[in-house]
């Protein structure tokens, strides 16, 4: 037997298969996270989180559950992640927390991962190695390659796993973009070579498969933030994602050209760009760049730049406490242009134009991006993802980051190339893509979803915790405190009635007397019945007085009996 064939069999001669799960990023847009399976090892690519829907009340971020990885945390030779981006790199602390396998990305990539994981307290050294475009390494089972794409962050790269049962292309987020800023294309030799030797899977991002054409490139916003320094009257204020090294350099680039200064609001890119201009990818920072806010608030406001965070409407980020005029250091002022340089995520369309409506109302000329173009996607459209398949030619295709629709555009796209329907696979997290024979099937599932993070909790805030933020939000509370006898039960003292959310309560004593006369009736009641149960006397007092407040409000706050033995 072949050395090829001894490796393609596990120790009792059966032949190993090789797997692809995705833990995140199908059907969703955020928490990328993918598992390459071959025998009992694996690695993992990205581990990203997403921002939390609208009724996540008091959620963080998401983060994939990575339960399946710990579980085998012993067979995962290492972590491989394909750029900078928060929902790529964003959960690593939490991976890392339990698994000691080394970590791989680009020189940019692992910097910025250096940061986010001091931001958690992980007690051991975690091993960050350094990979280029263009090298190739041995992993187990897996030989690695990697090549250059372009996208809104430097170093950004995809992956190339070489397997016993064929290969898998692992696009990243990418777009093909002829003239980026950065002066580095798409590694396009590498994508027909891969193609010309064969290809059994690729992997690739699907954000914009709704969009025709192309995407344009990065250097078009360069040209439309300089007409914009150039004209504008006053003070600039200009958000985008922290993230967004291209973007924040051609803000200093302008700056510079315009004799102003920059002067950085939020935690979030005041991280990334002291991290982008240690390892080369800024110029012109000390020139321009001020990280004091109060010296940037004493120069002229025609000389002053301030780069924010908050261009998707978080409720907590910078320009939103500026837009709502709650922001300790920086308020709008006459005159000021307010550029939100970014494209709603979907989802957060309300809170964005609540923003703008804030910024508008307070005097500020604000340019966003469905009236002008400031801001162009980091992600390849239809014909860029037709040119990806042209080039990889993969057997099959698996569309990932995405929501579901943007997978069915990027099915779309594929069989219009002439790719069989039965070869796409819309998956979902955490089923098992196996591949035996070089045929692909979905085999299976393993465990997977969401896990909120809300502080230091990670994990602690589920369905039933977010039911009842759900109704806090929506009819407040109701605390009903009163003394019982020891004995007897019978009622001794109260009810004392306490309402947070629910009522004004010196405009609604009559609503509340009428309720504490309810509340004695009930505990009265189960006095007399001898049920002398705390949970017996505590459902009645909820029973009854739920229905008695229904009945006069059409509320149904949250009830919360509290009984104290005398």
């Amino acid at each position: 037997m072949s050395a090829r064939k001894q490796n393609n069999r596990n120790g009792n001669g059966s032949r190993n298969s090789l797997q692809v799960i995705p833990l995140g990023g199908v059907g969703e847009i955020g928490k990328n996270m993918f598992v390459i399976k071959y025998g009992n090892d694996m690695i993992v690519i990205d581990a990203g989180l997403k921002f939390p829907d609208e009724d996540m009340l008091g959620v963080d971020f998401v983060i994939p559950d990575m339960s399946y990885l710990f579980e085998h945390k012993d067979n995962i030779k290492g972590i491989f992640l394909t750029h900078g981006h928060e929902d790529h790199i964003g959960a690593l602390p939490y991976l890392m927390k339990k698994i000691d396998a080394p970590v791989y990305g680009t020189k940019l990539t692992l910097g910025l991962a250096e940061r986010k994981l001091g931001e958690q307290p992980i007690q051991k050294s975690i091993s960050l190695k350094k990979i280029l475009p263009g090298k190739t390494m041995q992993l187990g089972p897996f030989k690695m390659e990697f090549f250059s794409t372009n996208h809104s962050i430097p170093d950004s790269i995809g992956i190339v796993v070489h397997t016993p049962e064929g290969t898998i292309v692992h696009t990243g987020d990418f777009k093909f973009d002829h003239t980026p800023v950065s002066g580095k294309v798409a590694d396009y030799n590498k994508l027909a070579e891969l193609g010309n030797k064969g290809v059994l899977c690729l992997l690739s991002d699907s954000t914009n498969a709704e969009r025709p054409g192309y995407t344009e490139s990065d250097r078009t916003v360069g040209e439309r933030l300089d007409e914009i320094f150039r004209q504008a009257p006053k003070r600039i204020i200009l958000a985008t994602f922290a993230s967004n090294i291209y973007r924040i350099q051609q803000v200093i680039n302008s700056a510079k050209k315009y004799g102003k200064k920059v002067g950085v609001v939020g935690r979030s890119m005041i991280n990334v760009i002291e991290a982008a201009s240690e390892l080369g990818y800024l110029e012109n920072v000390d020139d321009v760049v001020i990280d004091d806010i109060e010296r940037v608030n004493q120069l002229p406001l025609e000389k002053t730049v301030l780069l924010t965070t908050g261009s998707q409407g978080e409720p907590m980020s910078a320009l939103t406490r500026i837009a709502t005029d709650d922001h300790r250091k920086v308020e709008i002022m006459p005159h000021d242009t307010v550029v939100i340089a970014a494209t709603p995520i979907p989802g957060n369309e309300k809170l964005i134009s609540r923003s703008i409506d804030n910024l508008f109302k307070r005097g500020a000329h604000v340019i966003y991006q469905s009236v002008s173009g400031v801001h162009v996607s980091g992600h390849g459209s239809q014909e860029e993802l037709k040119m990806m398949l042209n080039l990889v030619k993969p057997k099959y295709l698996i569309p990932f980051h995405g929501e579901y629709r943007m997978q069915v555009h990027h099915k779309n796209v594929a069989e219009k190339l002439g790719m069989p329907s039965k070869n796409v696979f819309l998956a979902e997290n955490g089923e098992v893509i196996e591949f035996n024979r070089k045929r692909g099937k979905v085999n299976g599932k393993v465990p997977a979803g969401k896990v909120l993070v809300d502080g230091l909790g990670v994990g602690d805030v589920g369905n039933i915790v977010l039911r009842d933020r759900r109704l806090l939000s929506q009819d407040g509370i109701l605390i009903v405190v009163i003394g019982v006898d020891k004995q007897n039960k019978t009622l001794i003292a109260g009810p004392d009635i306490v309402s947070r959310g629910f009522v004004y309560v010196r405009e609604s004593e009559e609503l509340l007397e009428e309720a504490r006369e309810h509340v004695v009736k009930a505990v009265n009641k189960m006095s007399k019945s001898k049920m002398n149960e705390w949970q017996a006397i505590k459902s009645s007092v909820k029973d009854v007085l739920g229905q008695y407040l229904w009945e006069k409000t059409r509320r149904r706050p949250m009830i919360l009996p509290i009984i104290m033995e005398v």
